[in-house]
């Protein structure tokens, strides 16, 4: 079995390293151990945090940049949320969704912003115009996005009356969508129905992994509030689920034992983002890793 090298559009860090937090080294020697894994590519999330340290991290991230060339631009998650779908997100630095704030943070190496459609003030429209990908996430509505971040979750869910976010996004063909299928954010039956209801072609998984992923620490501070890991998920002290503690490859992994797992889950990256493959992993029966070439 081959497919293409995976690129992570929706990540925090791993190995201890923090996007939010971590130098340009860091974060180079970061890239290398992904590379190691099969990952070609990624874009590195930027969780809500203050416009000065927001600033600073996409600097620092884009001197990476110039190093290690697996960064394909920055995810901005954060500071334009629906602080009612908050999660693991810190309130007290949103801002509304307008040009005028945006352009705070504004650089053009962000790539992708997901924000709350239902709050928009003309922000929509101003990222469309830069090409840069809106997508719904941590918010009750909907509008004119490119994909929906982590489907499932941090958003209204499905219902019988109404709309909601979750429903949008499994009824919109048009629309990209994130999953994180790691076995924690999201059950196996809530899995298979948006297998079923999305188009093979619109789906994107994704780790949404924290910098606590494969690194020996038992907790840390994301996001400005304590997260604790205890071998199997890492959630804040309210139980509030921080992000996955996994990688890609090792989310394959697991829908390949599930017989769930398509090629056009990775492929589908490239499409979005018009990236030309080159290279491709191969895995073995197990979904086991044995030649990582790119």
């Amino acid at each position: 079995m081959k497919t293409l090298p995976i690129i992570e559009q929706h990540f925090h860090g791993g190995y201890g390293v923090d996007f939010n937090k971590a130098d340009a080294d860091d974060i180079v020697l970061l890239g290398e151990k992904l590379r190691q894994l099969g990952i070609c590519g990624f874009f590195p999330t930027l969780v809500t945090d203050s416009v000065e340290n927001t600033k600073n991290q996409i600097s620092v991230i884009k001197k990476a940049s110039e190093e290690c060339p697996l960064i394909l631009g920055i995810h901005l998650e954060g500071i334009f949320l629906n602080p009612e779908k908050k999660g693991i997100h810190n309130p007290e630095h949103f801002l509304d969704l307008t040009v005028d704030n945006y352009r705070k943070i504004e650089d053009d190496f962000i790539k992708i912003v997901t924000l709350a459609p239902e709050l928009d003030n003309g922000l929509i429209d101003y990222l469309h115009e830069k090409k840069i990908k809106v997508q719904a996430g941590h918010c009750t509505g909907f509008g004119n996005v490119d994909g929906v971040t982590h489907t499932f979750n941090a958003m209204s869910p499905i219902s019988h009356r109404g709309a909601s976010t979750a429903l949008s996004a499994l009824i919109n063909d048009s629309v990209y969508t994130e999953i994180i299928a790691d076995g924690i954010h999201v059950s196996d039956d809530a899995l298979k129905l948006f297998l079923k209801s999305k188009p093979q072609n619109k789906i994107i998984l994704i780790s949404d992994a924290l910098p606590i992923t494969y690194s020996h620490l038992k907790e840390t501070v994301f996001a400005d509030s304590k997260i604790f890991y205890d071998g199997e998920k890492a959630t804040s002290k309210d139980g509030t689920i921080a992000g996955s503690t996994k990688l890609l490859p090792e989310i394959v992994k697991i829908l390949g034992k599930k017989n769930l797992f398509n090629p056009k889950f990775i492929e589908n990256t490239y499409t979005y983002h018009s990236i030309e493959p080159k290279g491709f992993i191969e895995w073995d029966d197990d979904y086991n890793i044995v030649n990582v070439s790119f």
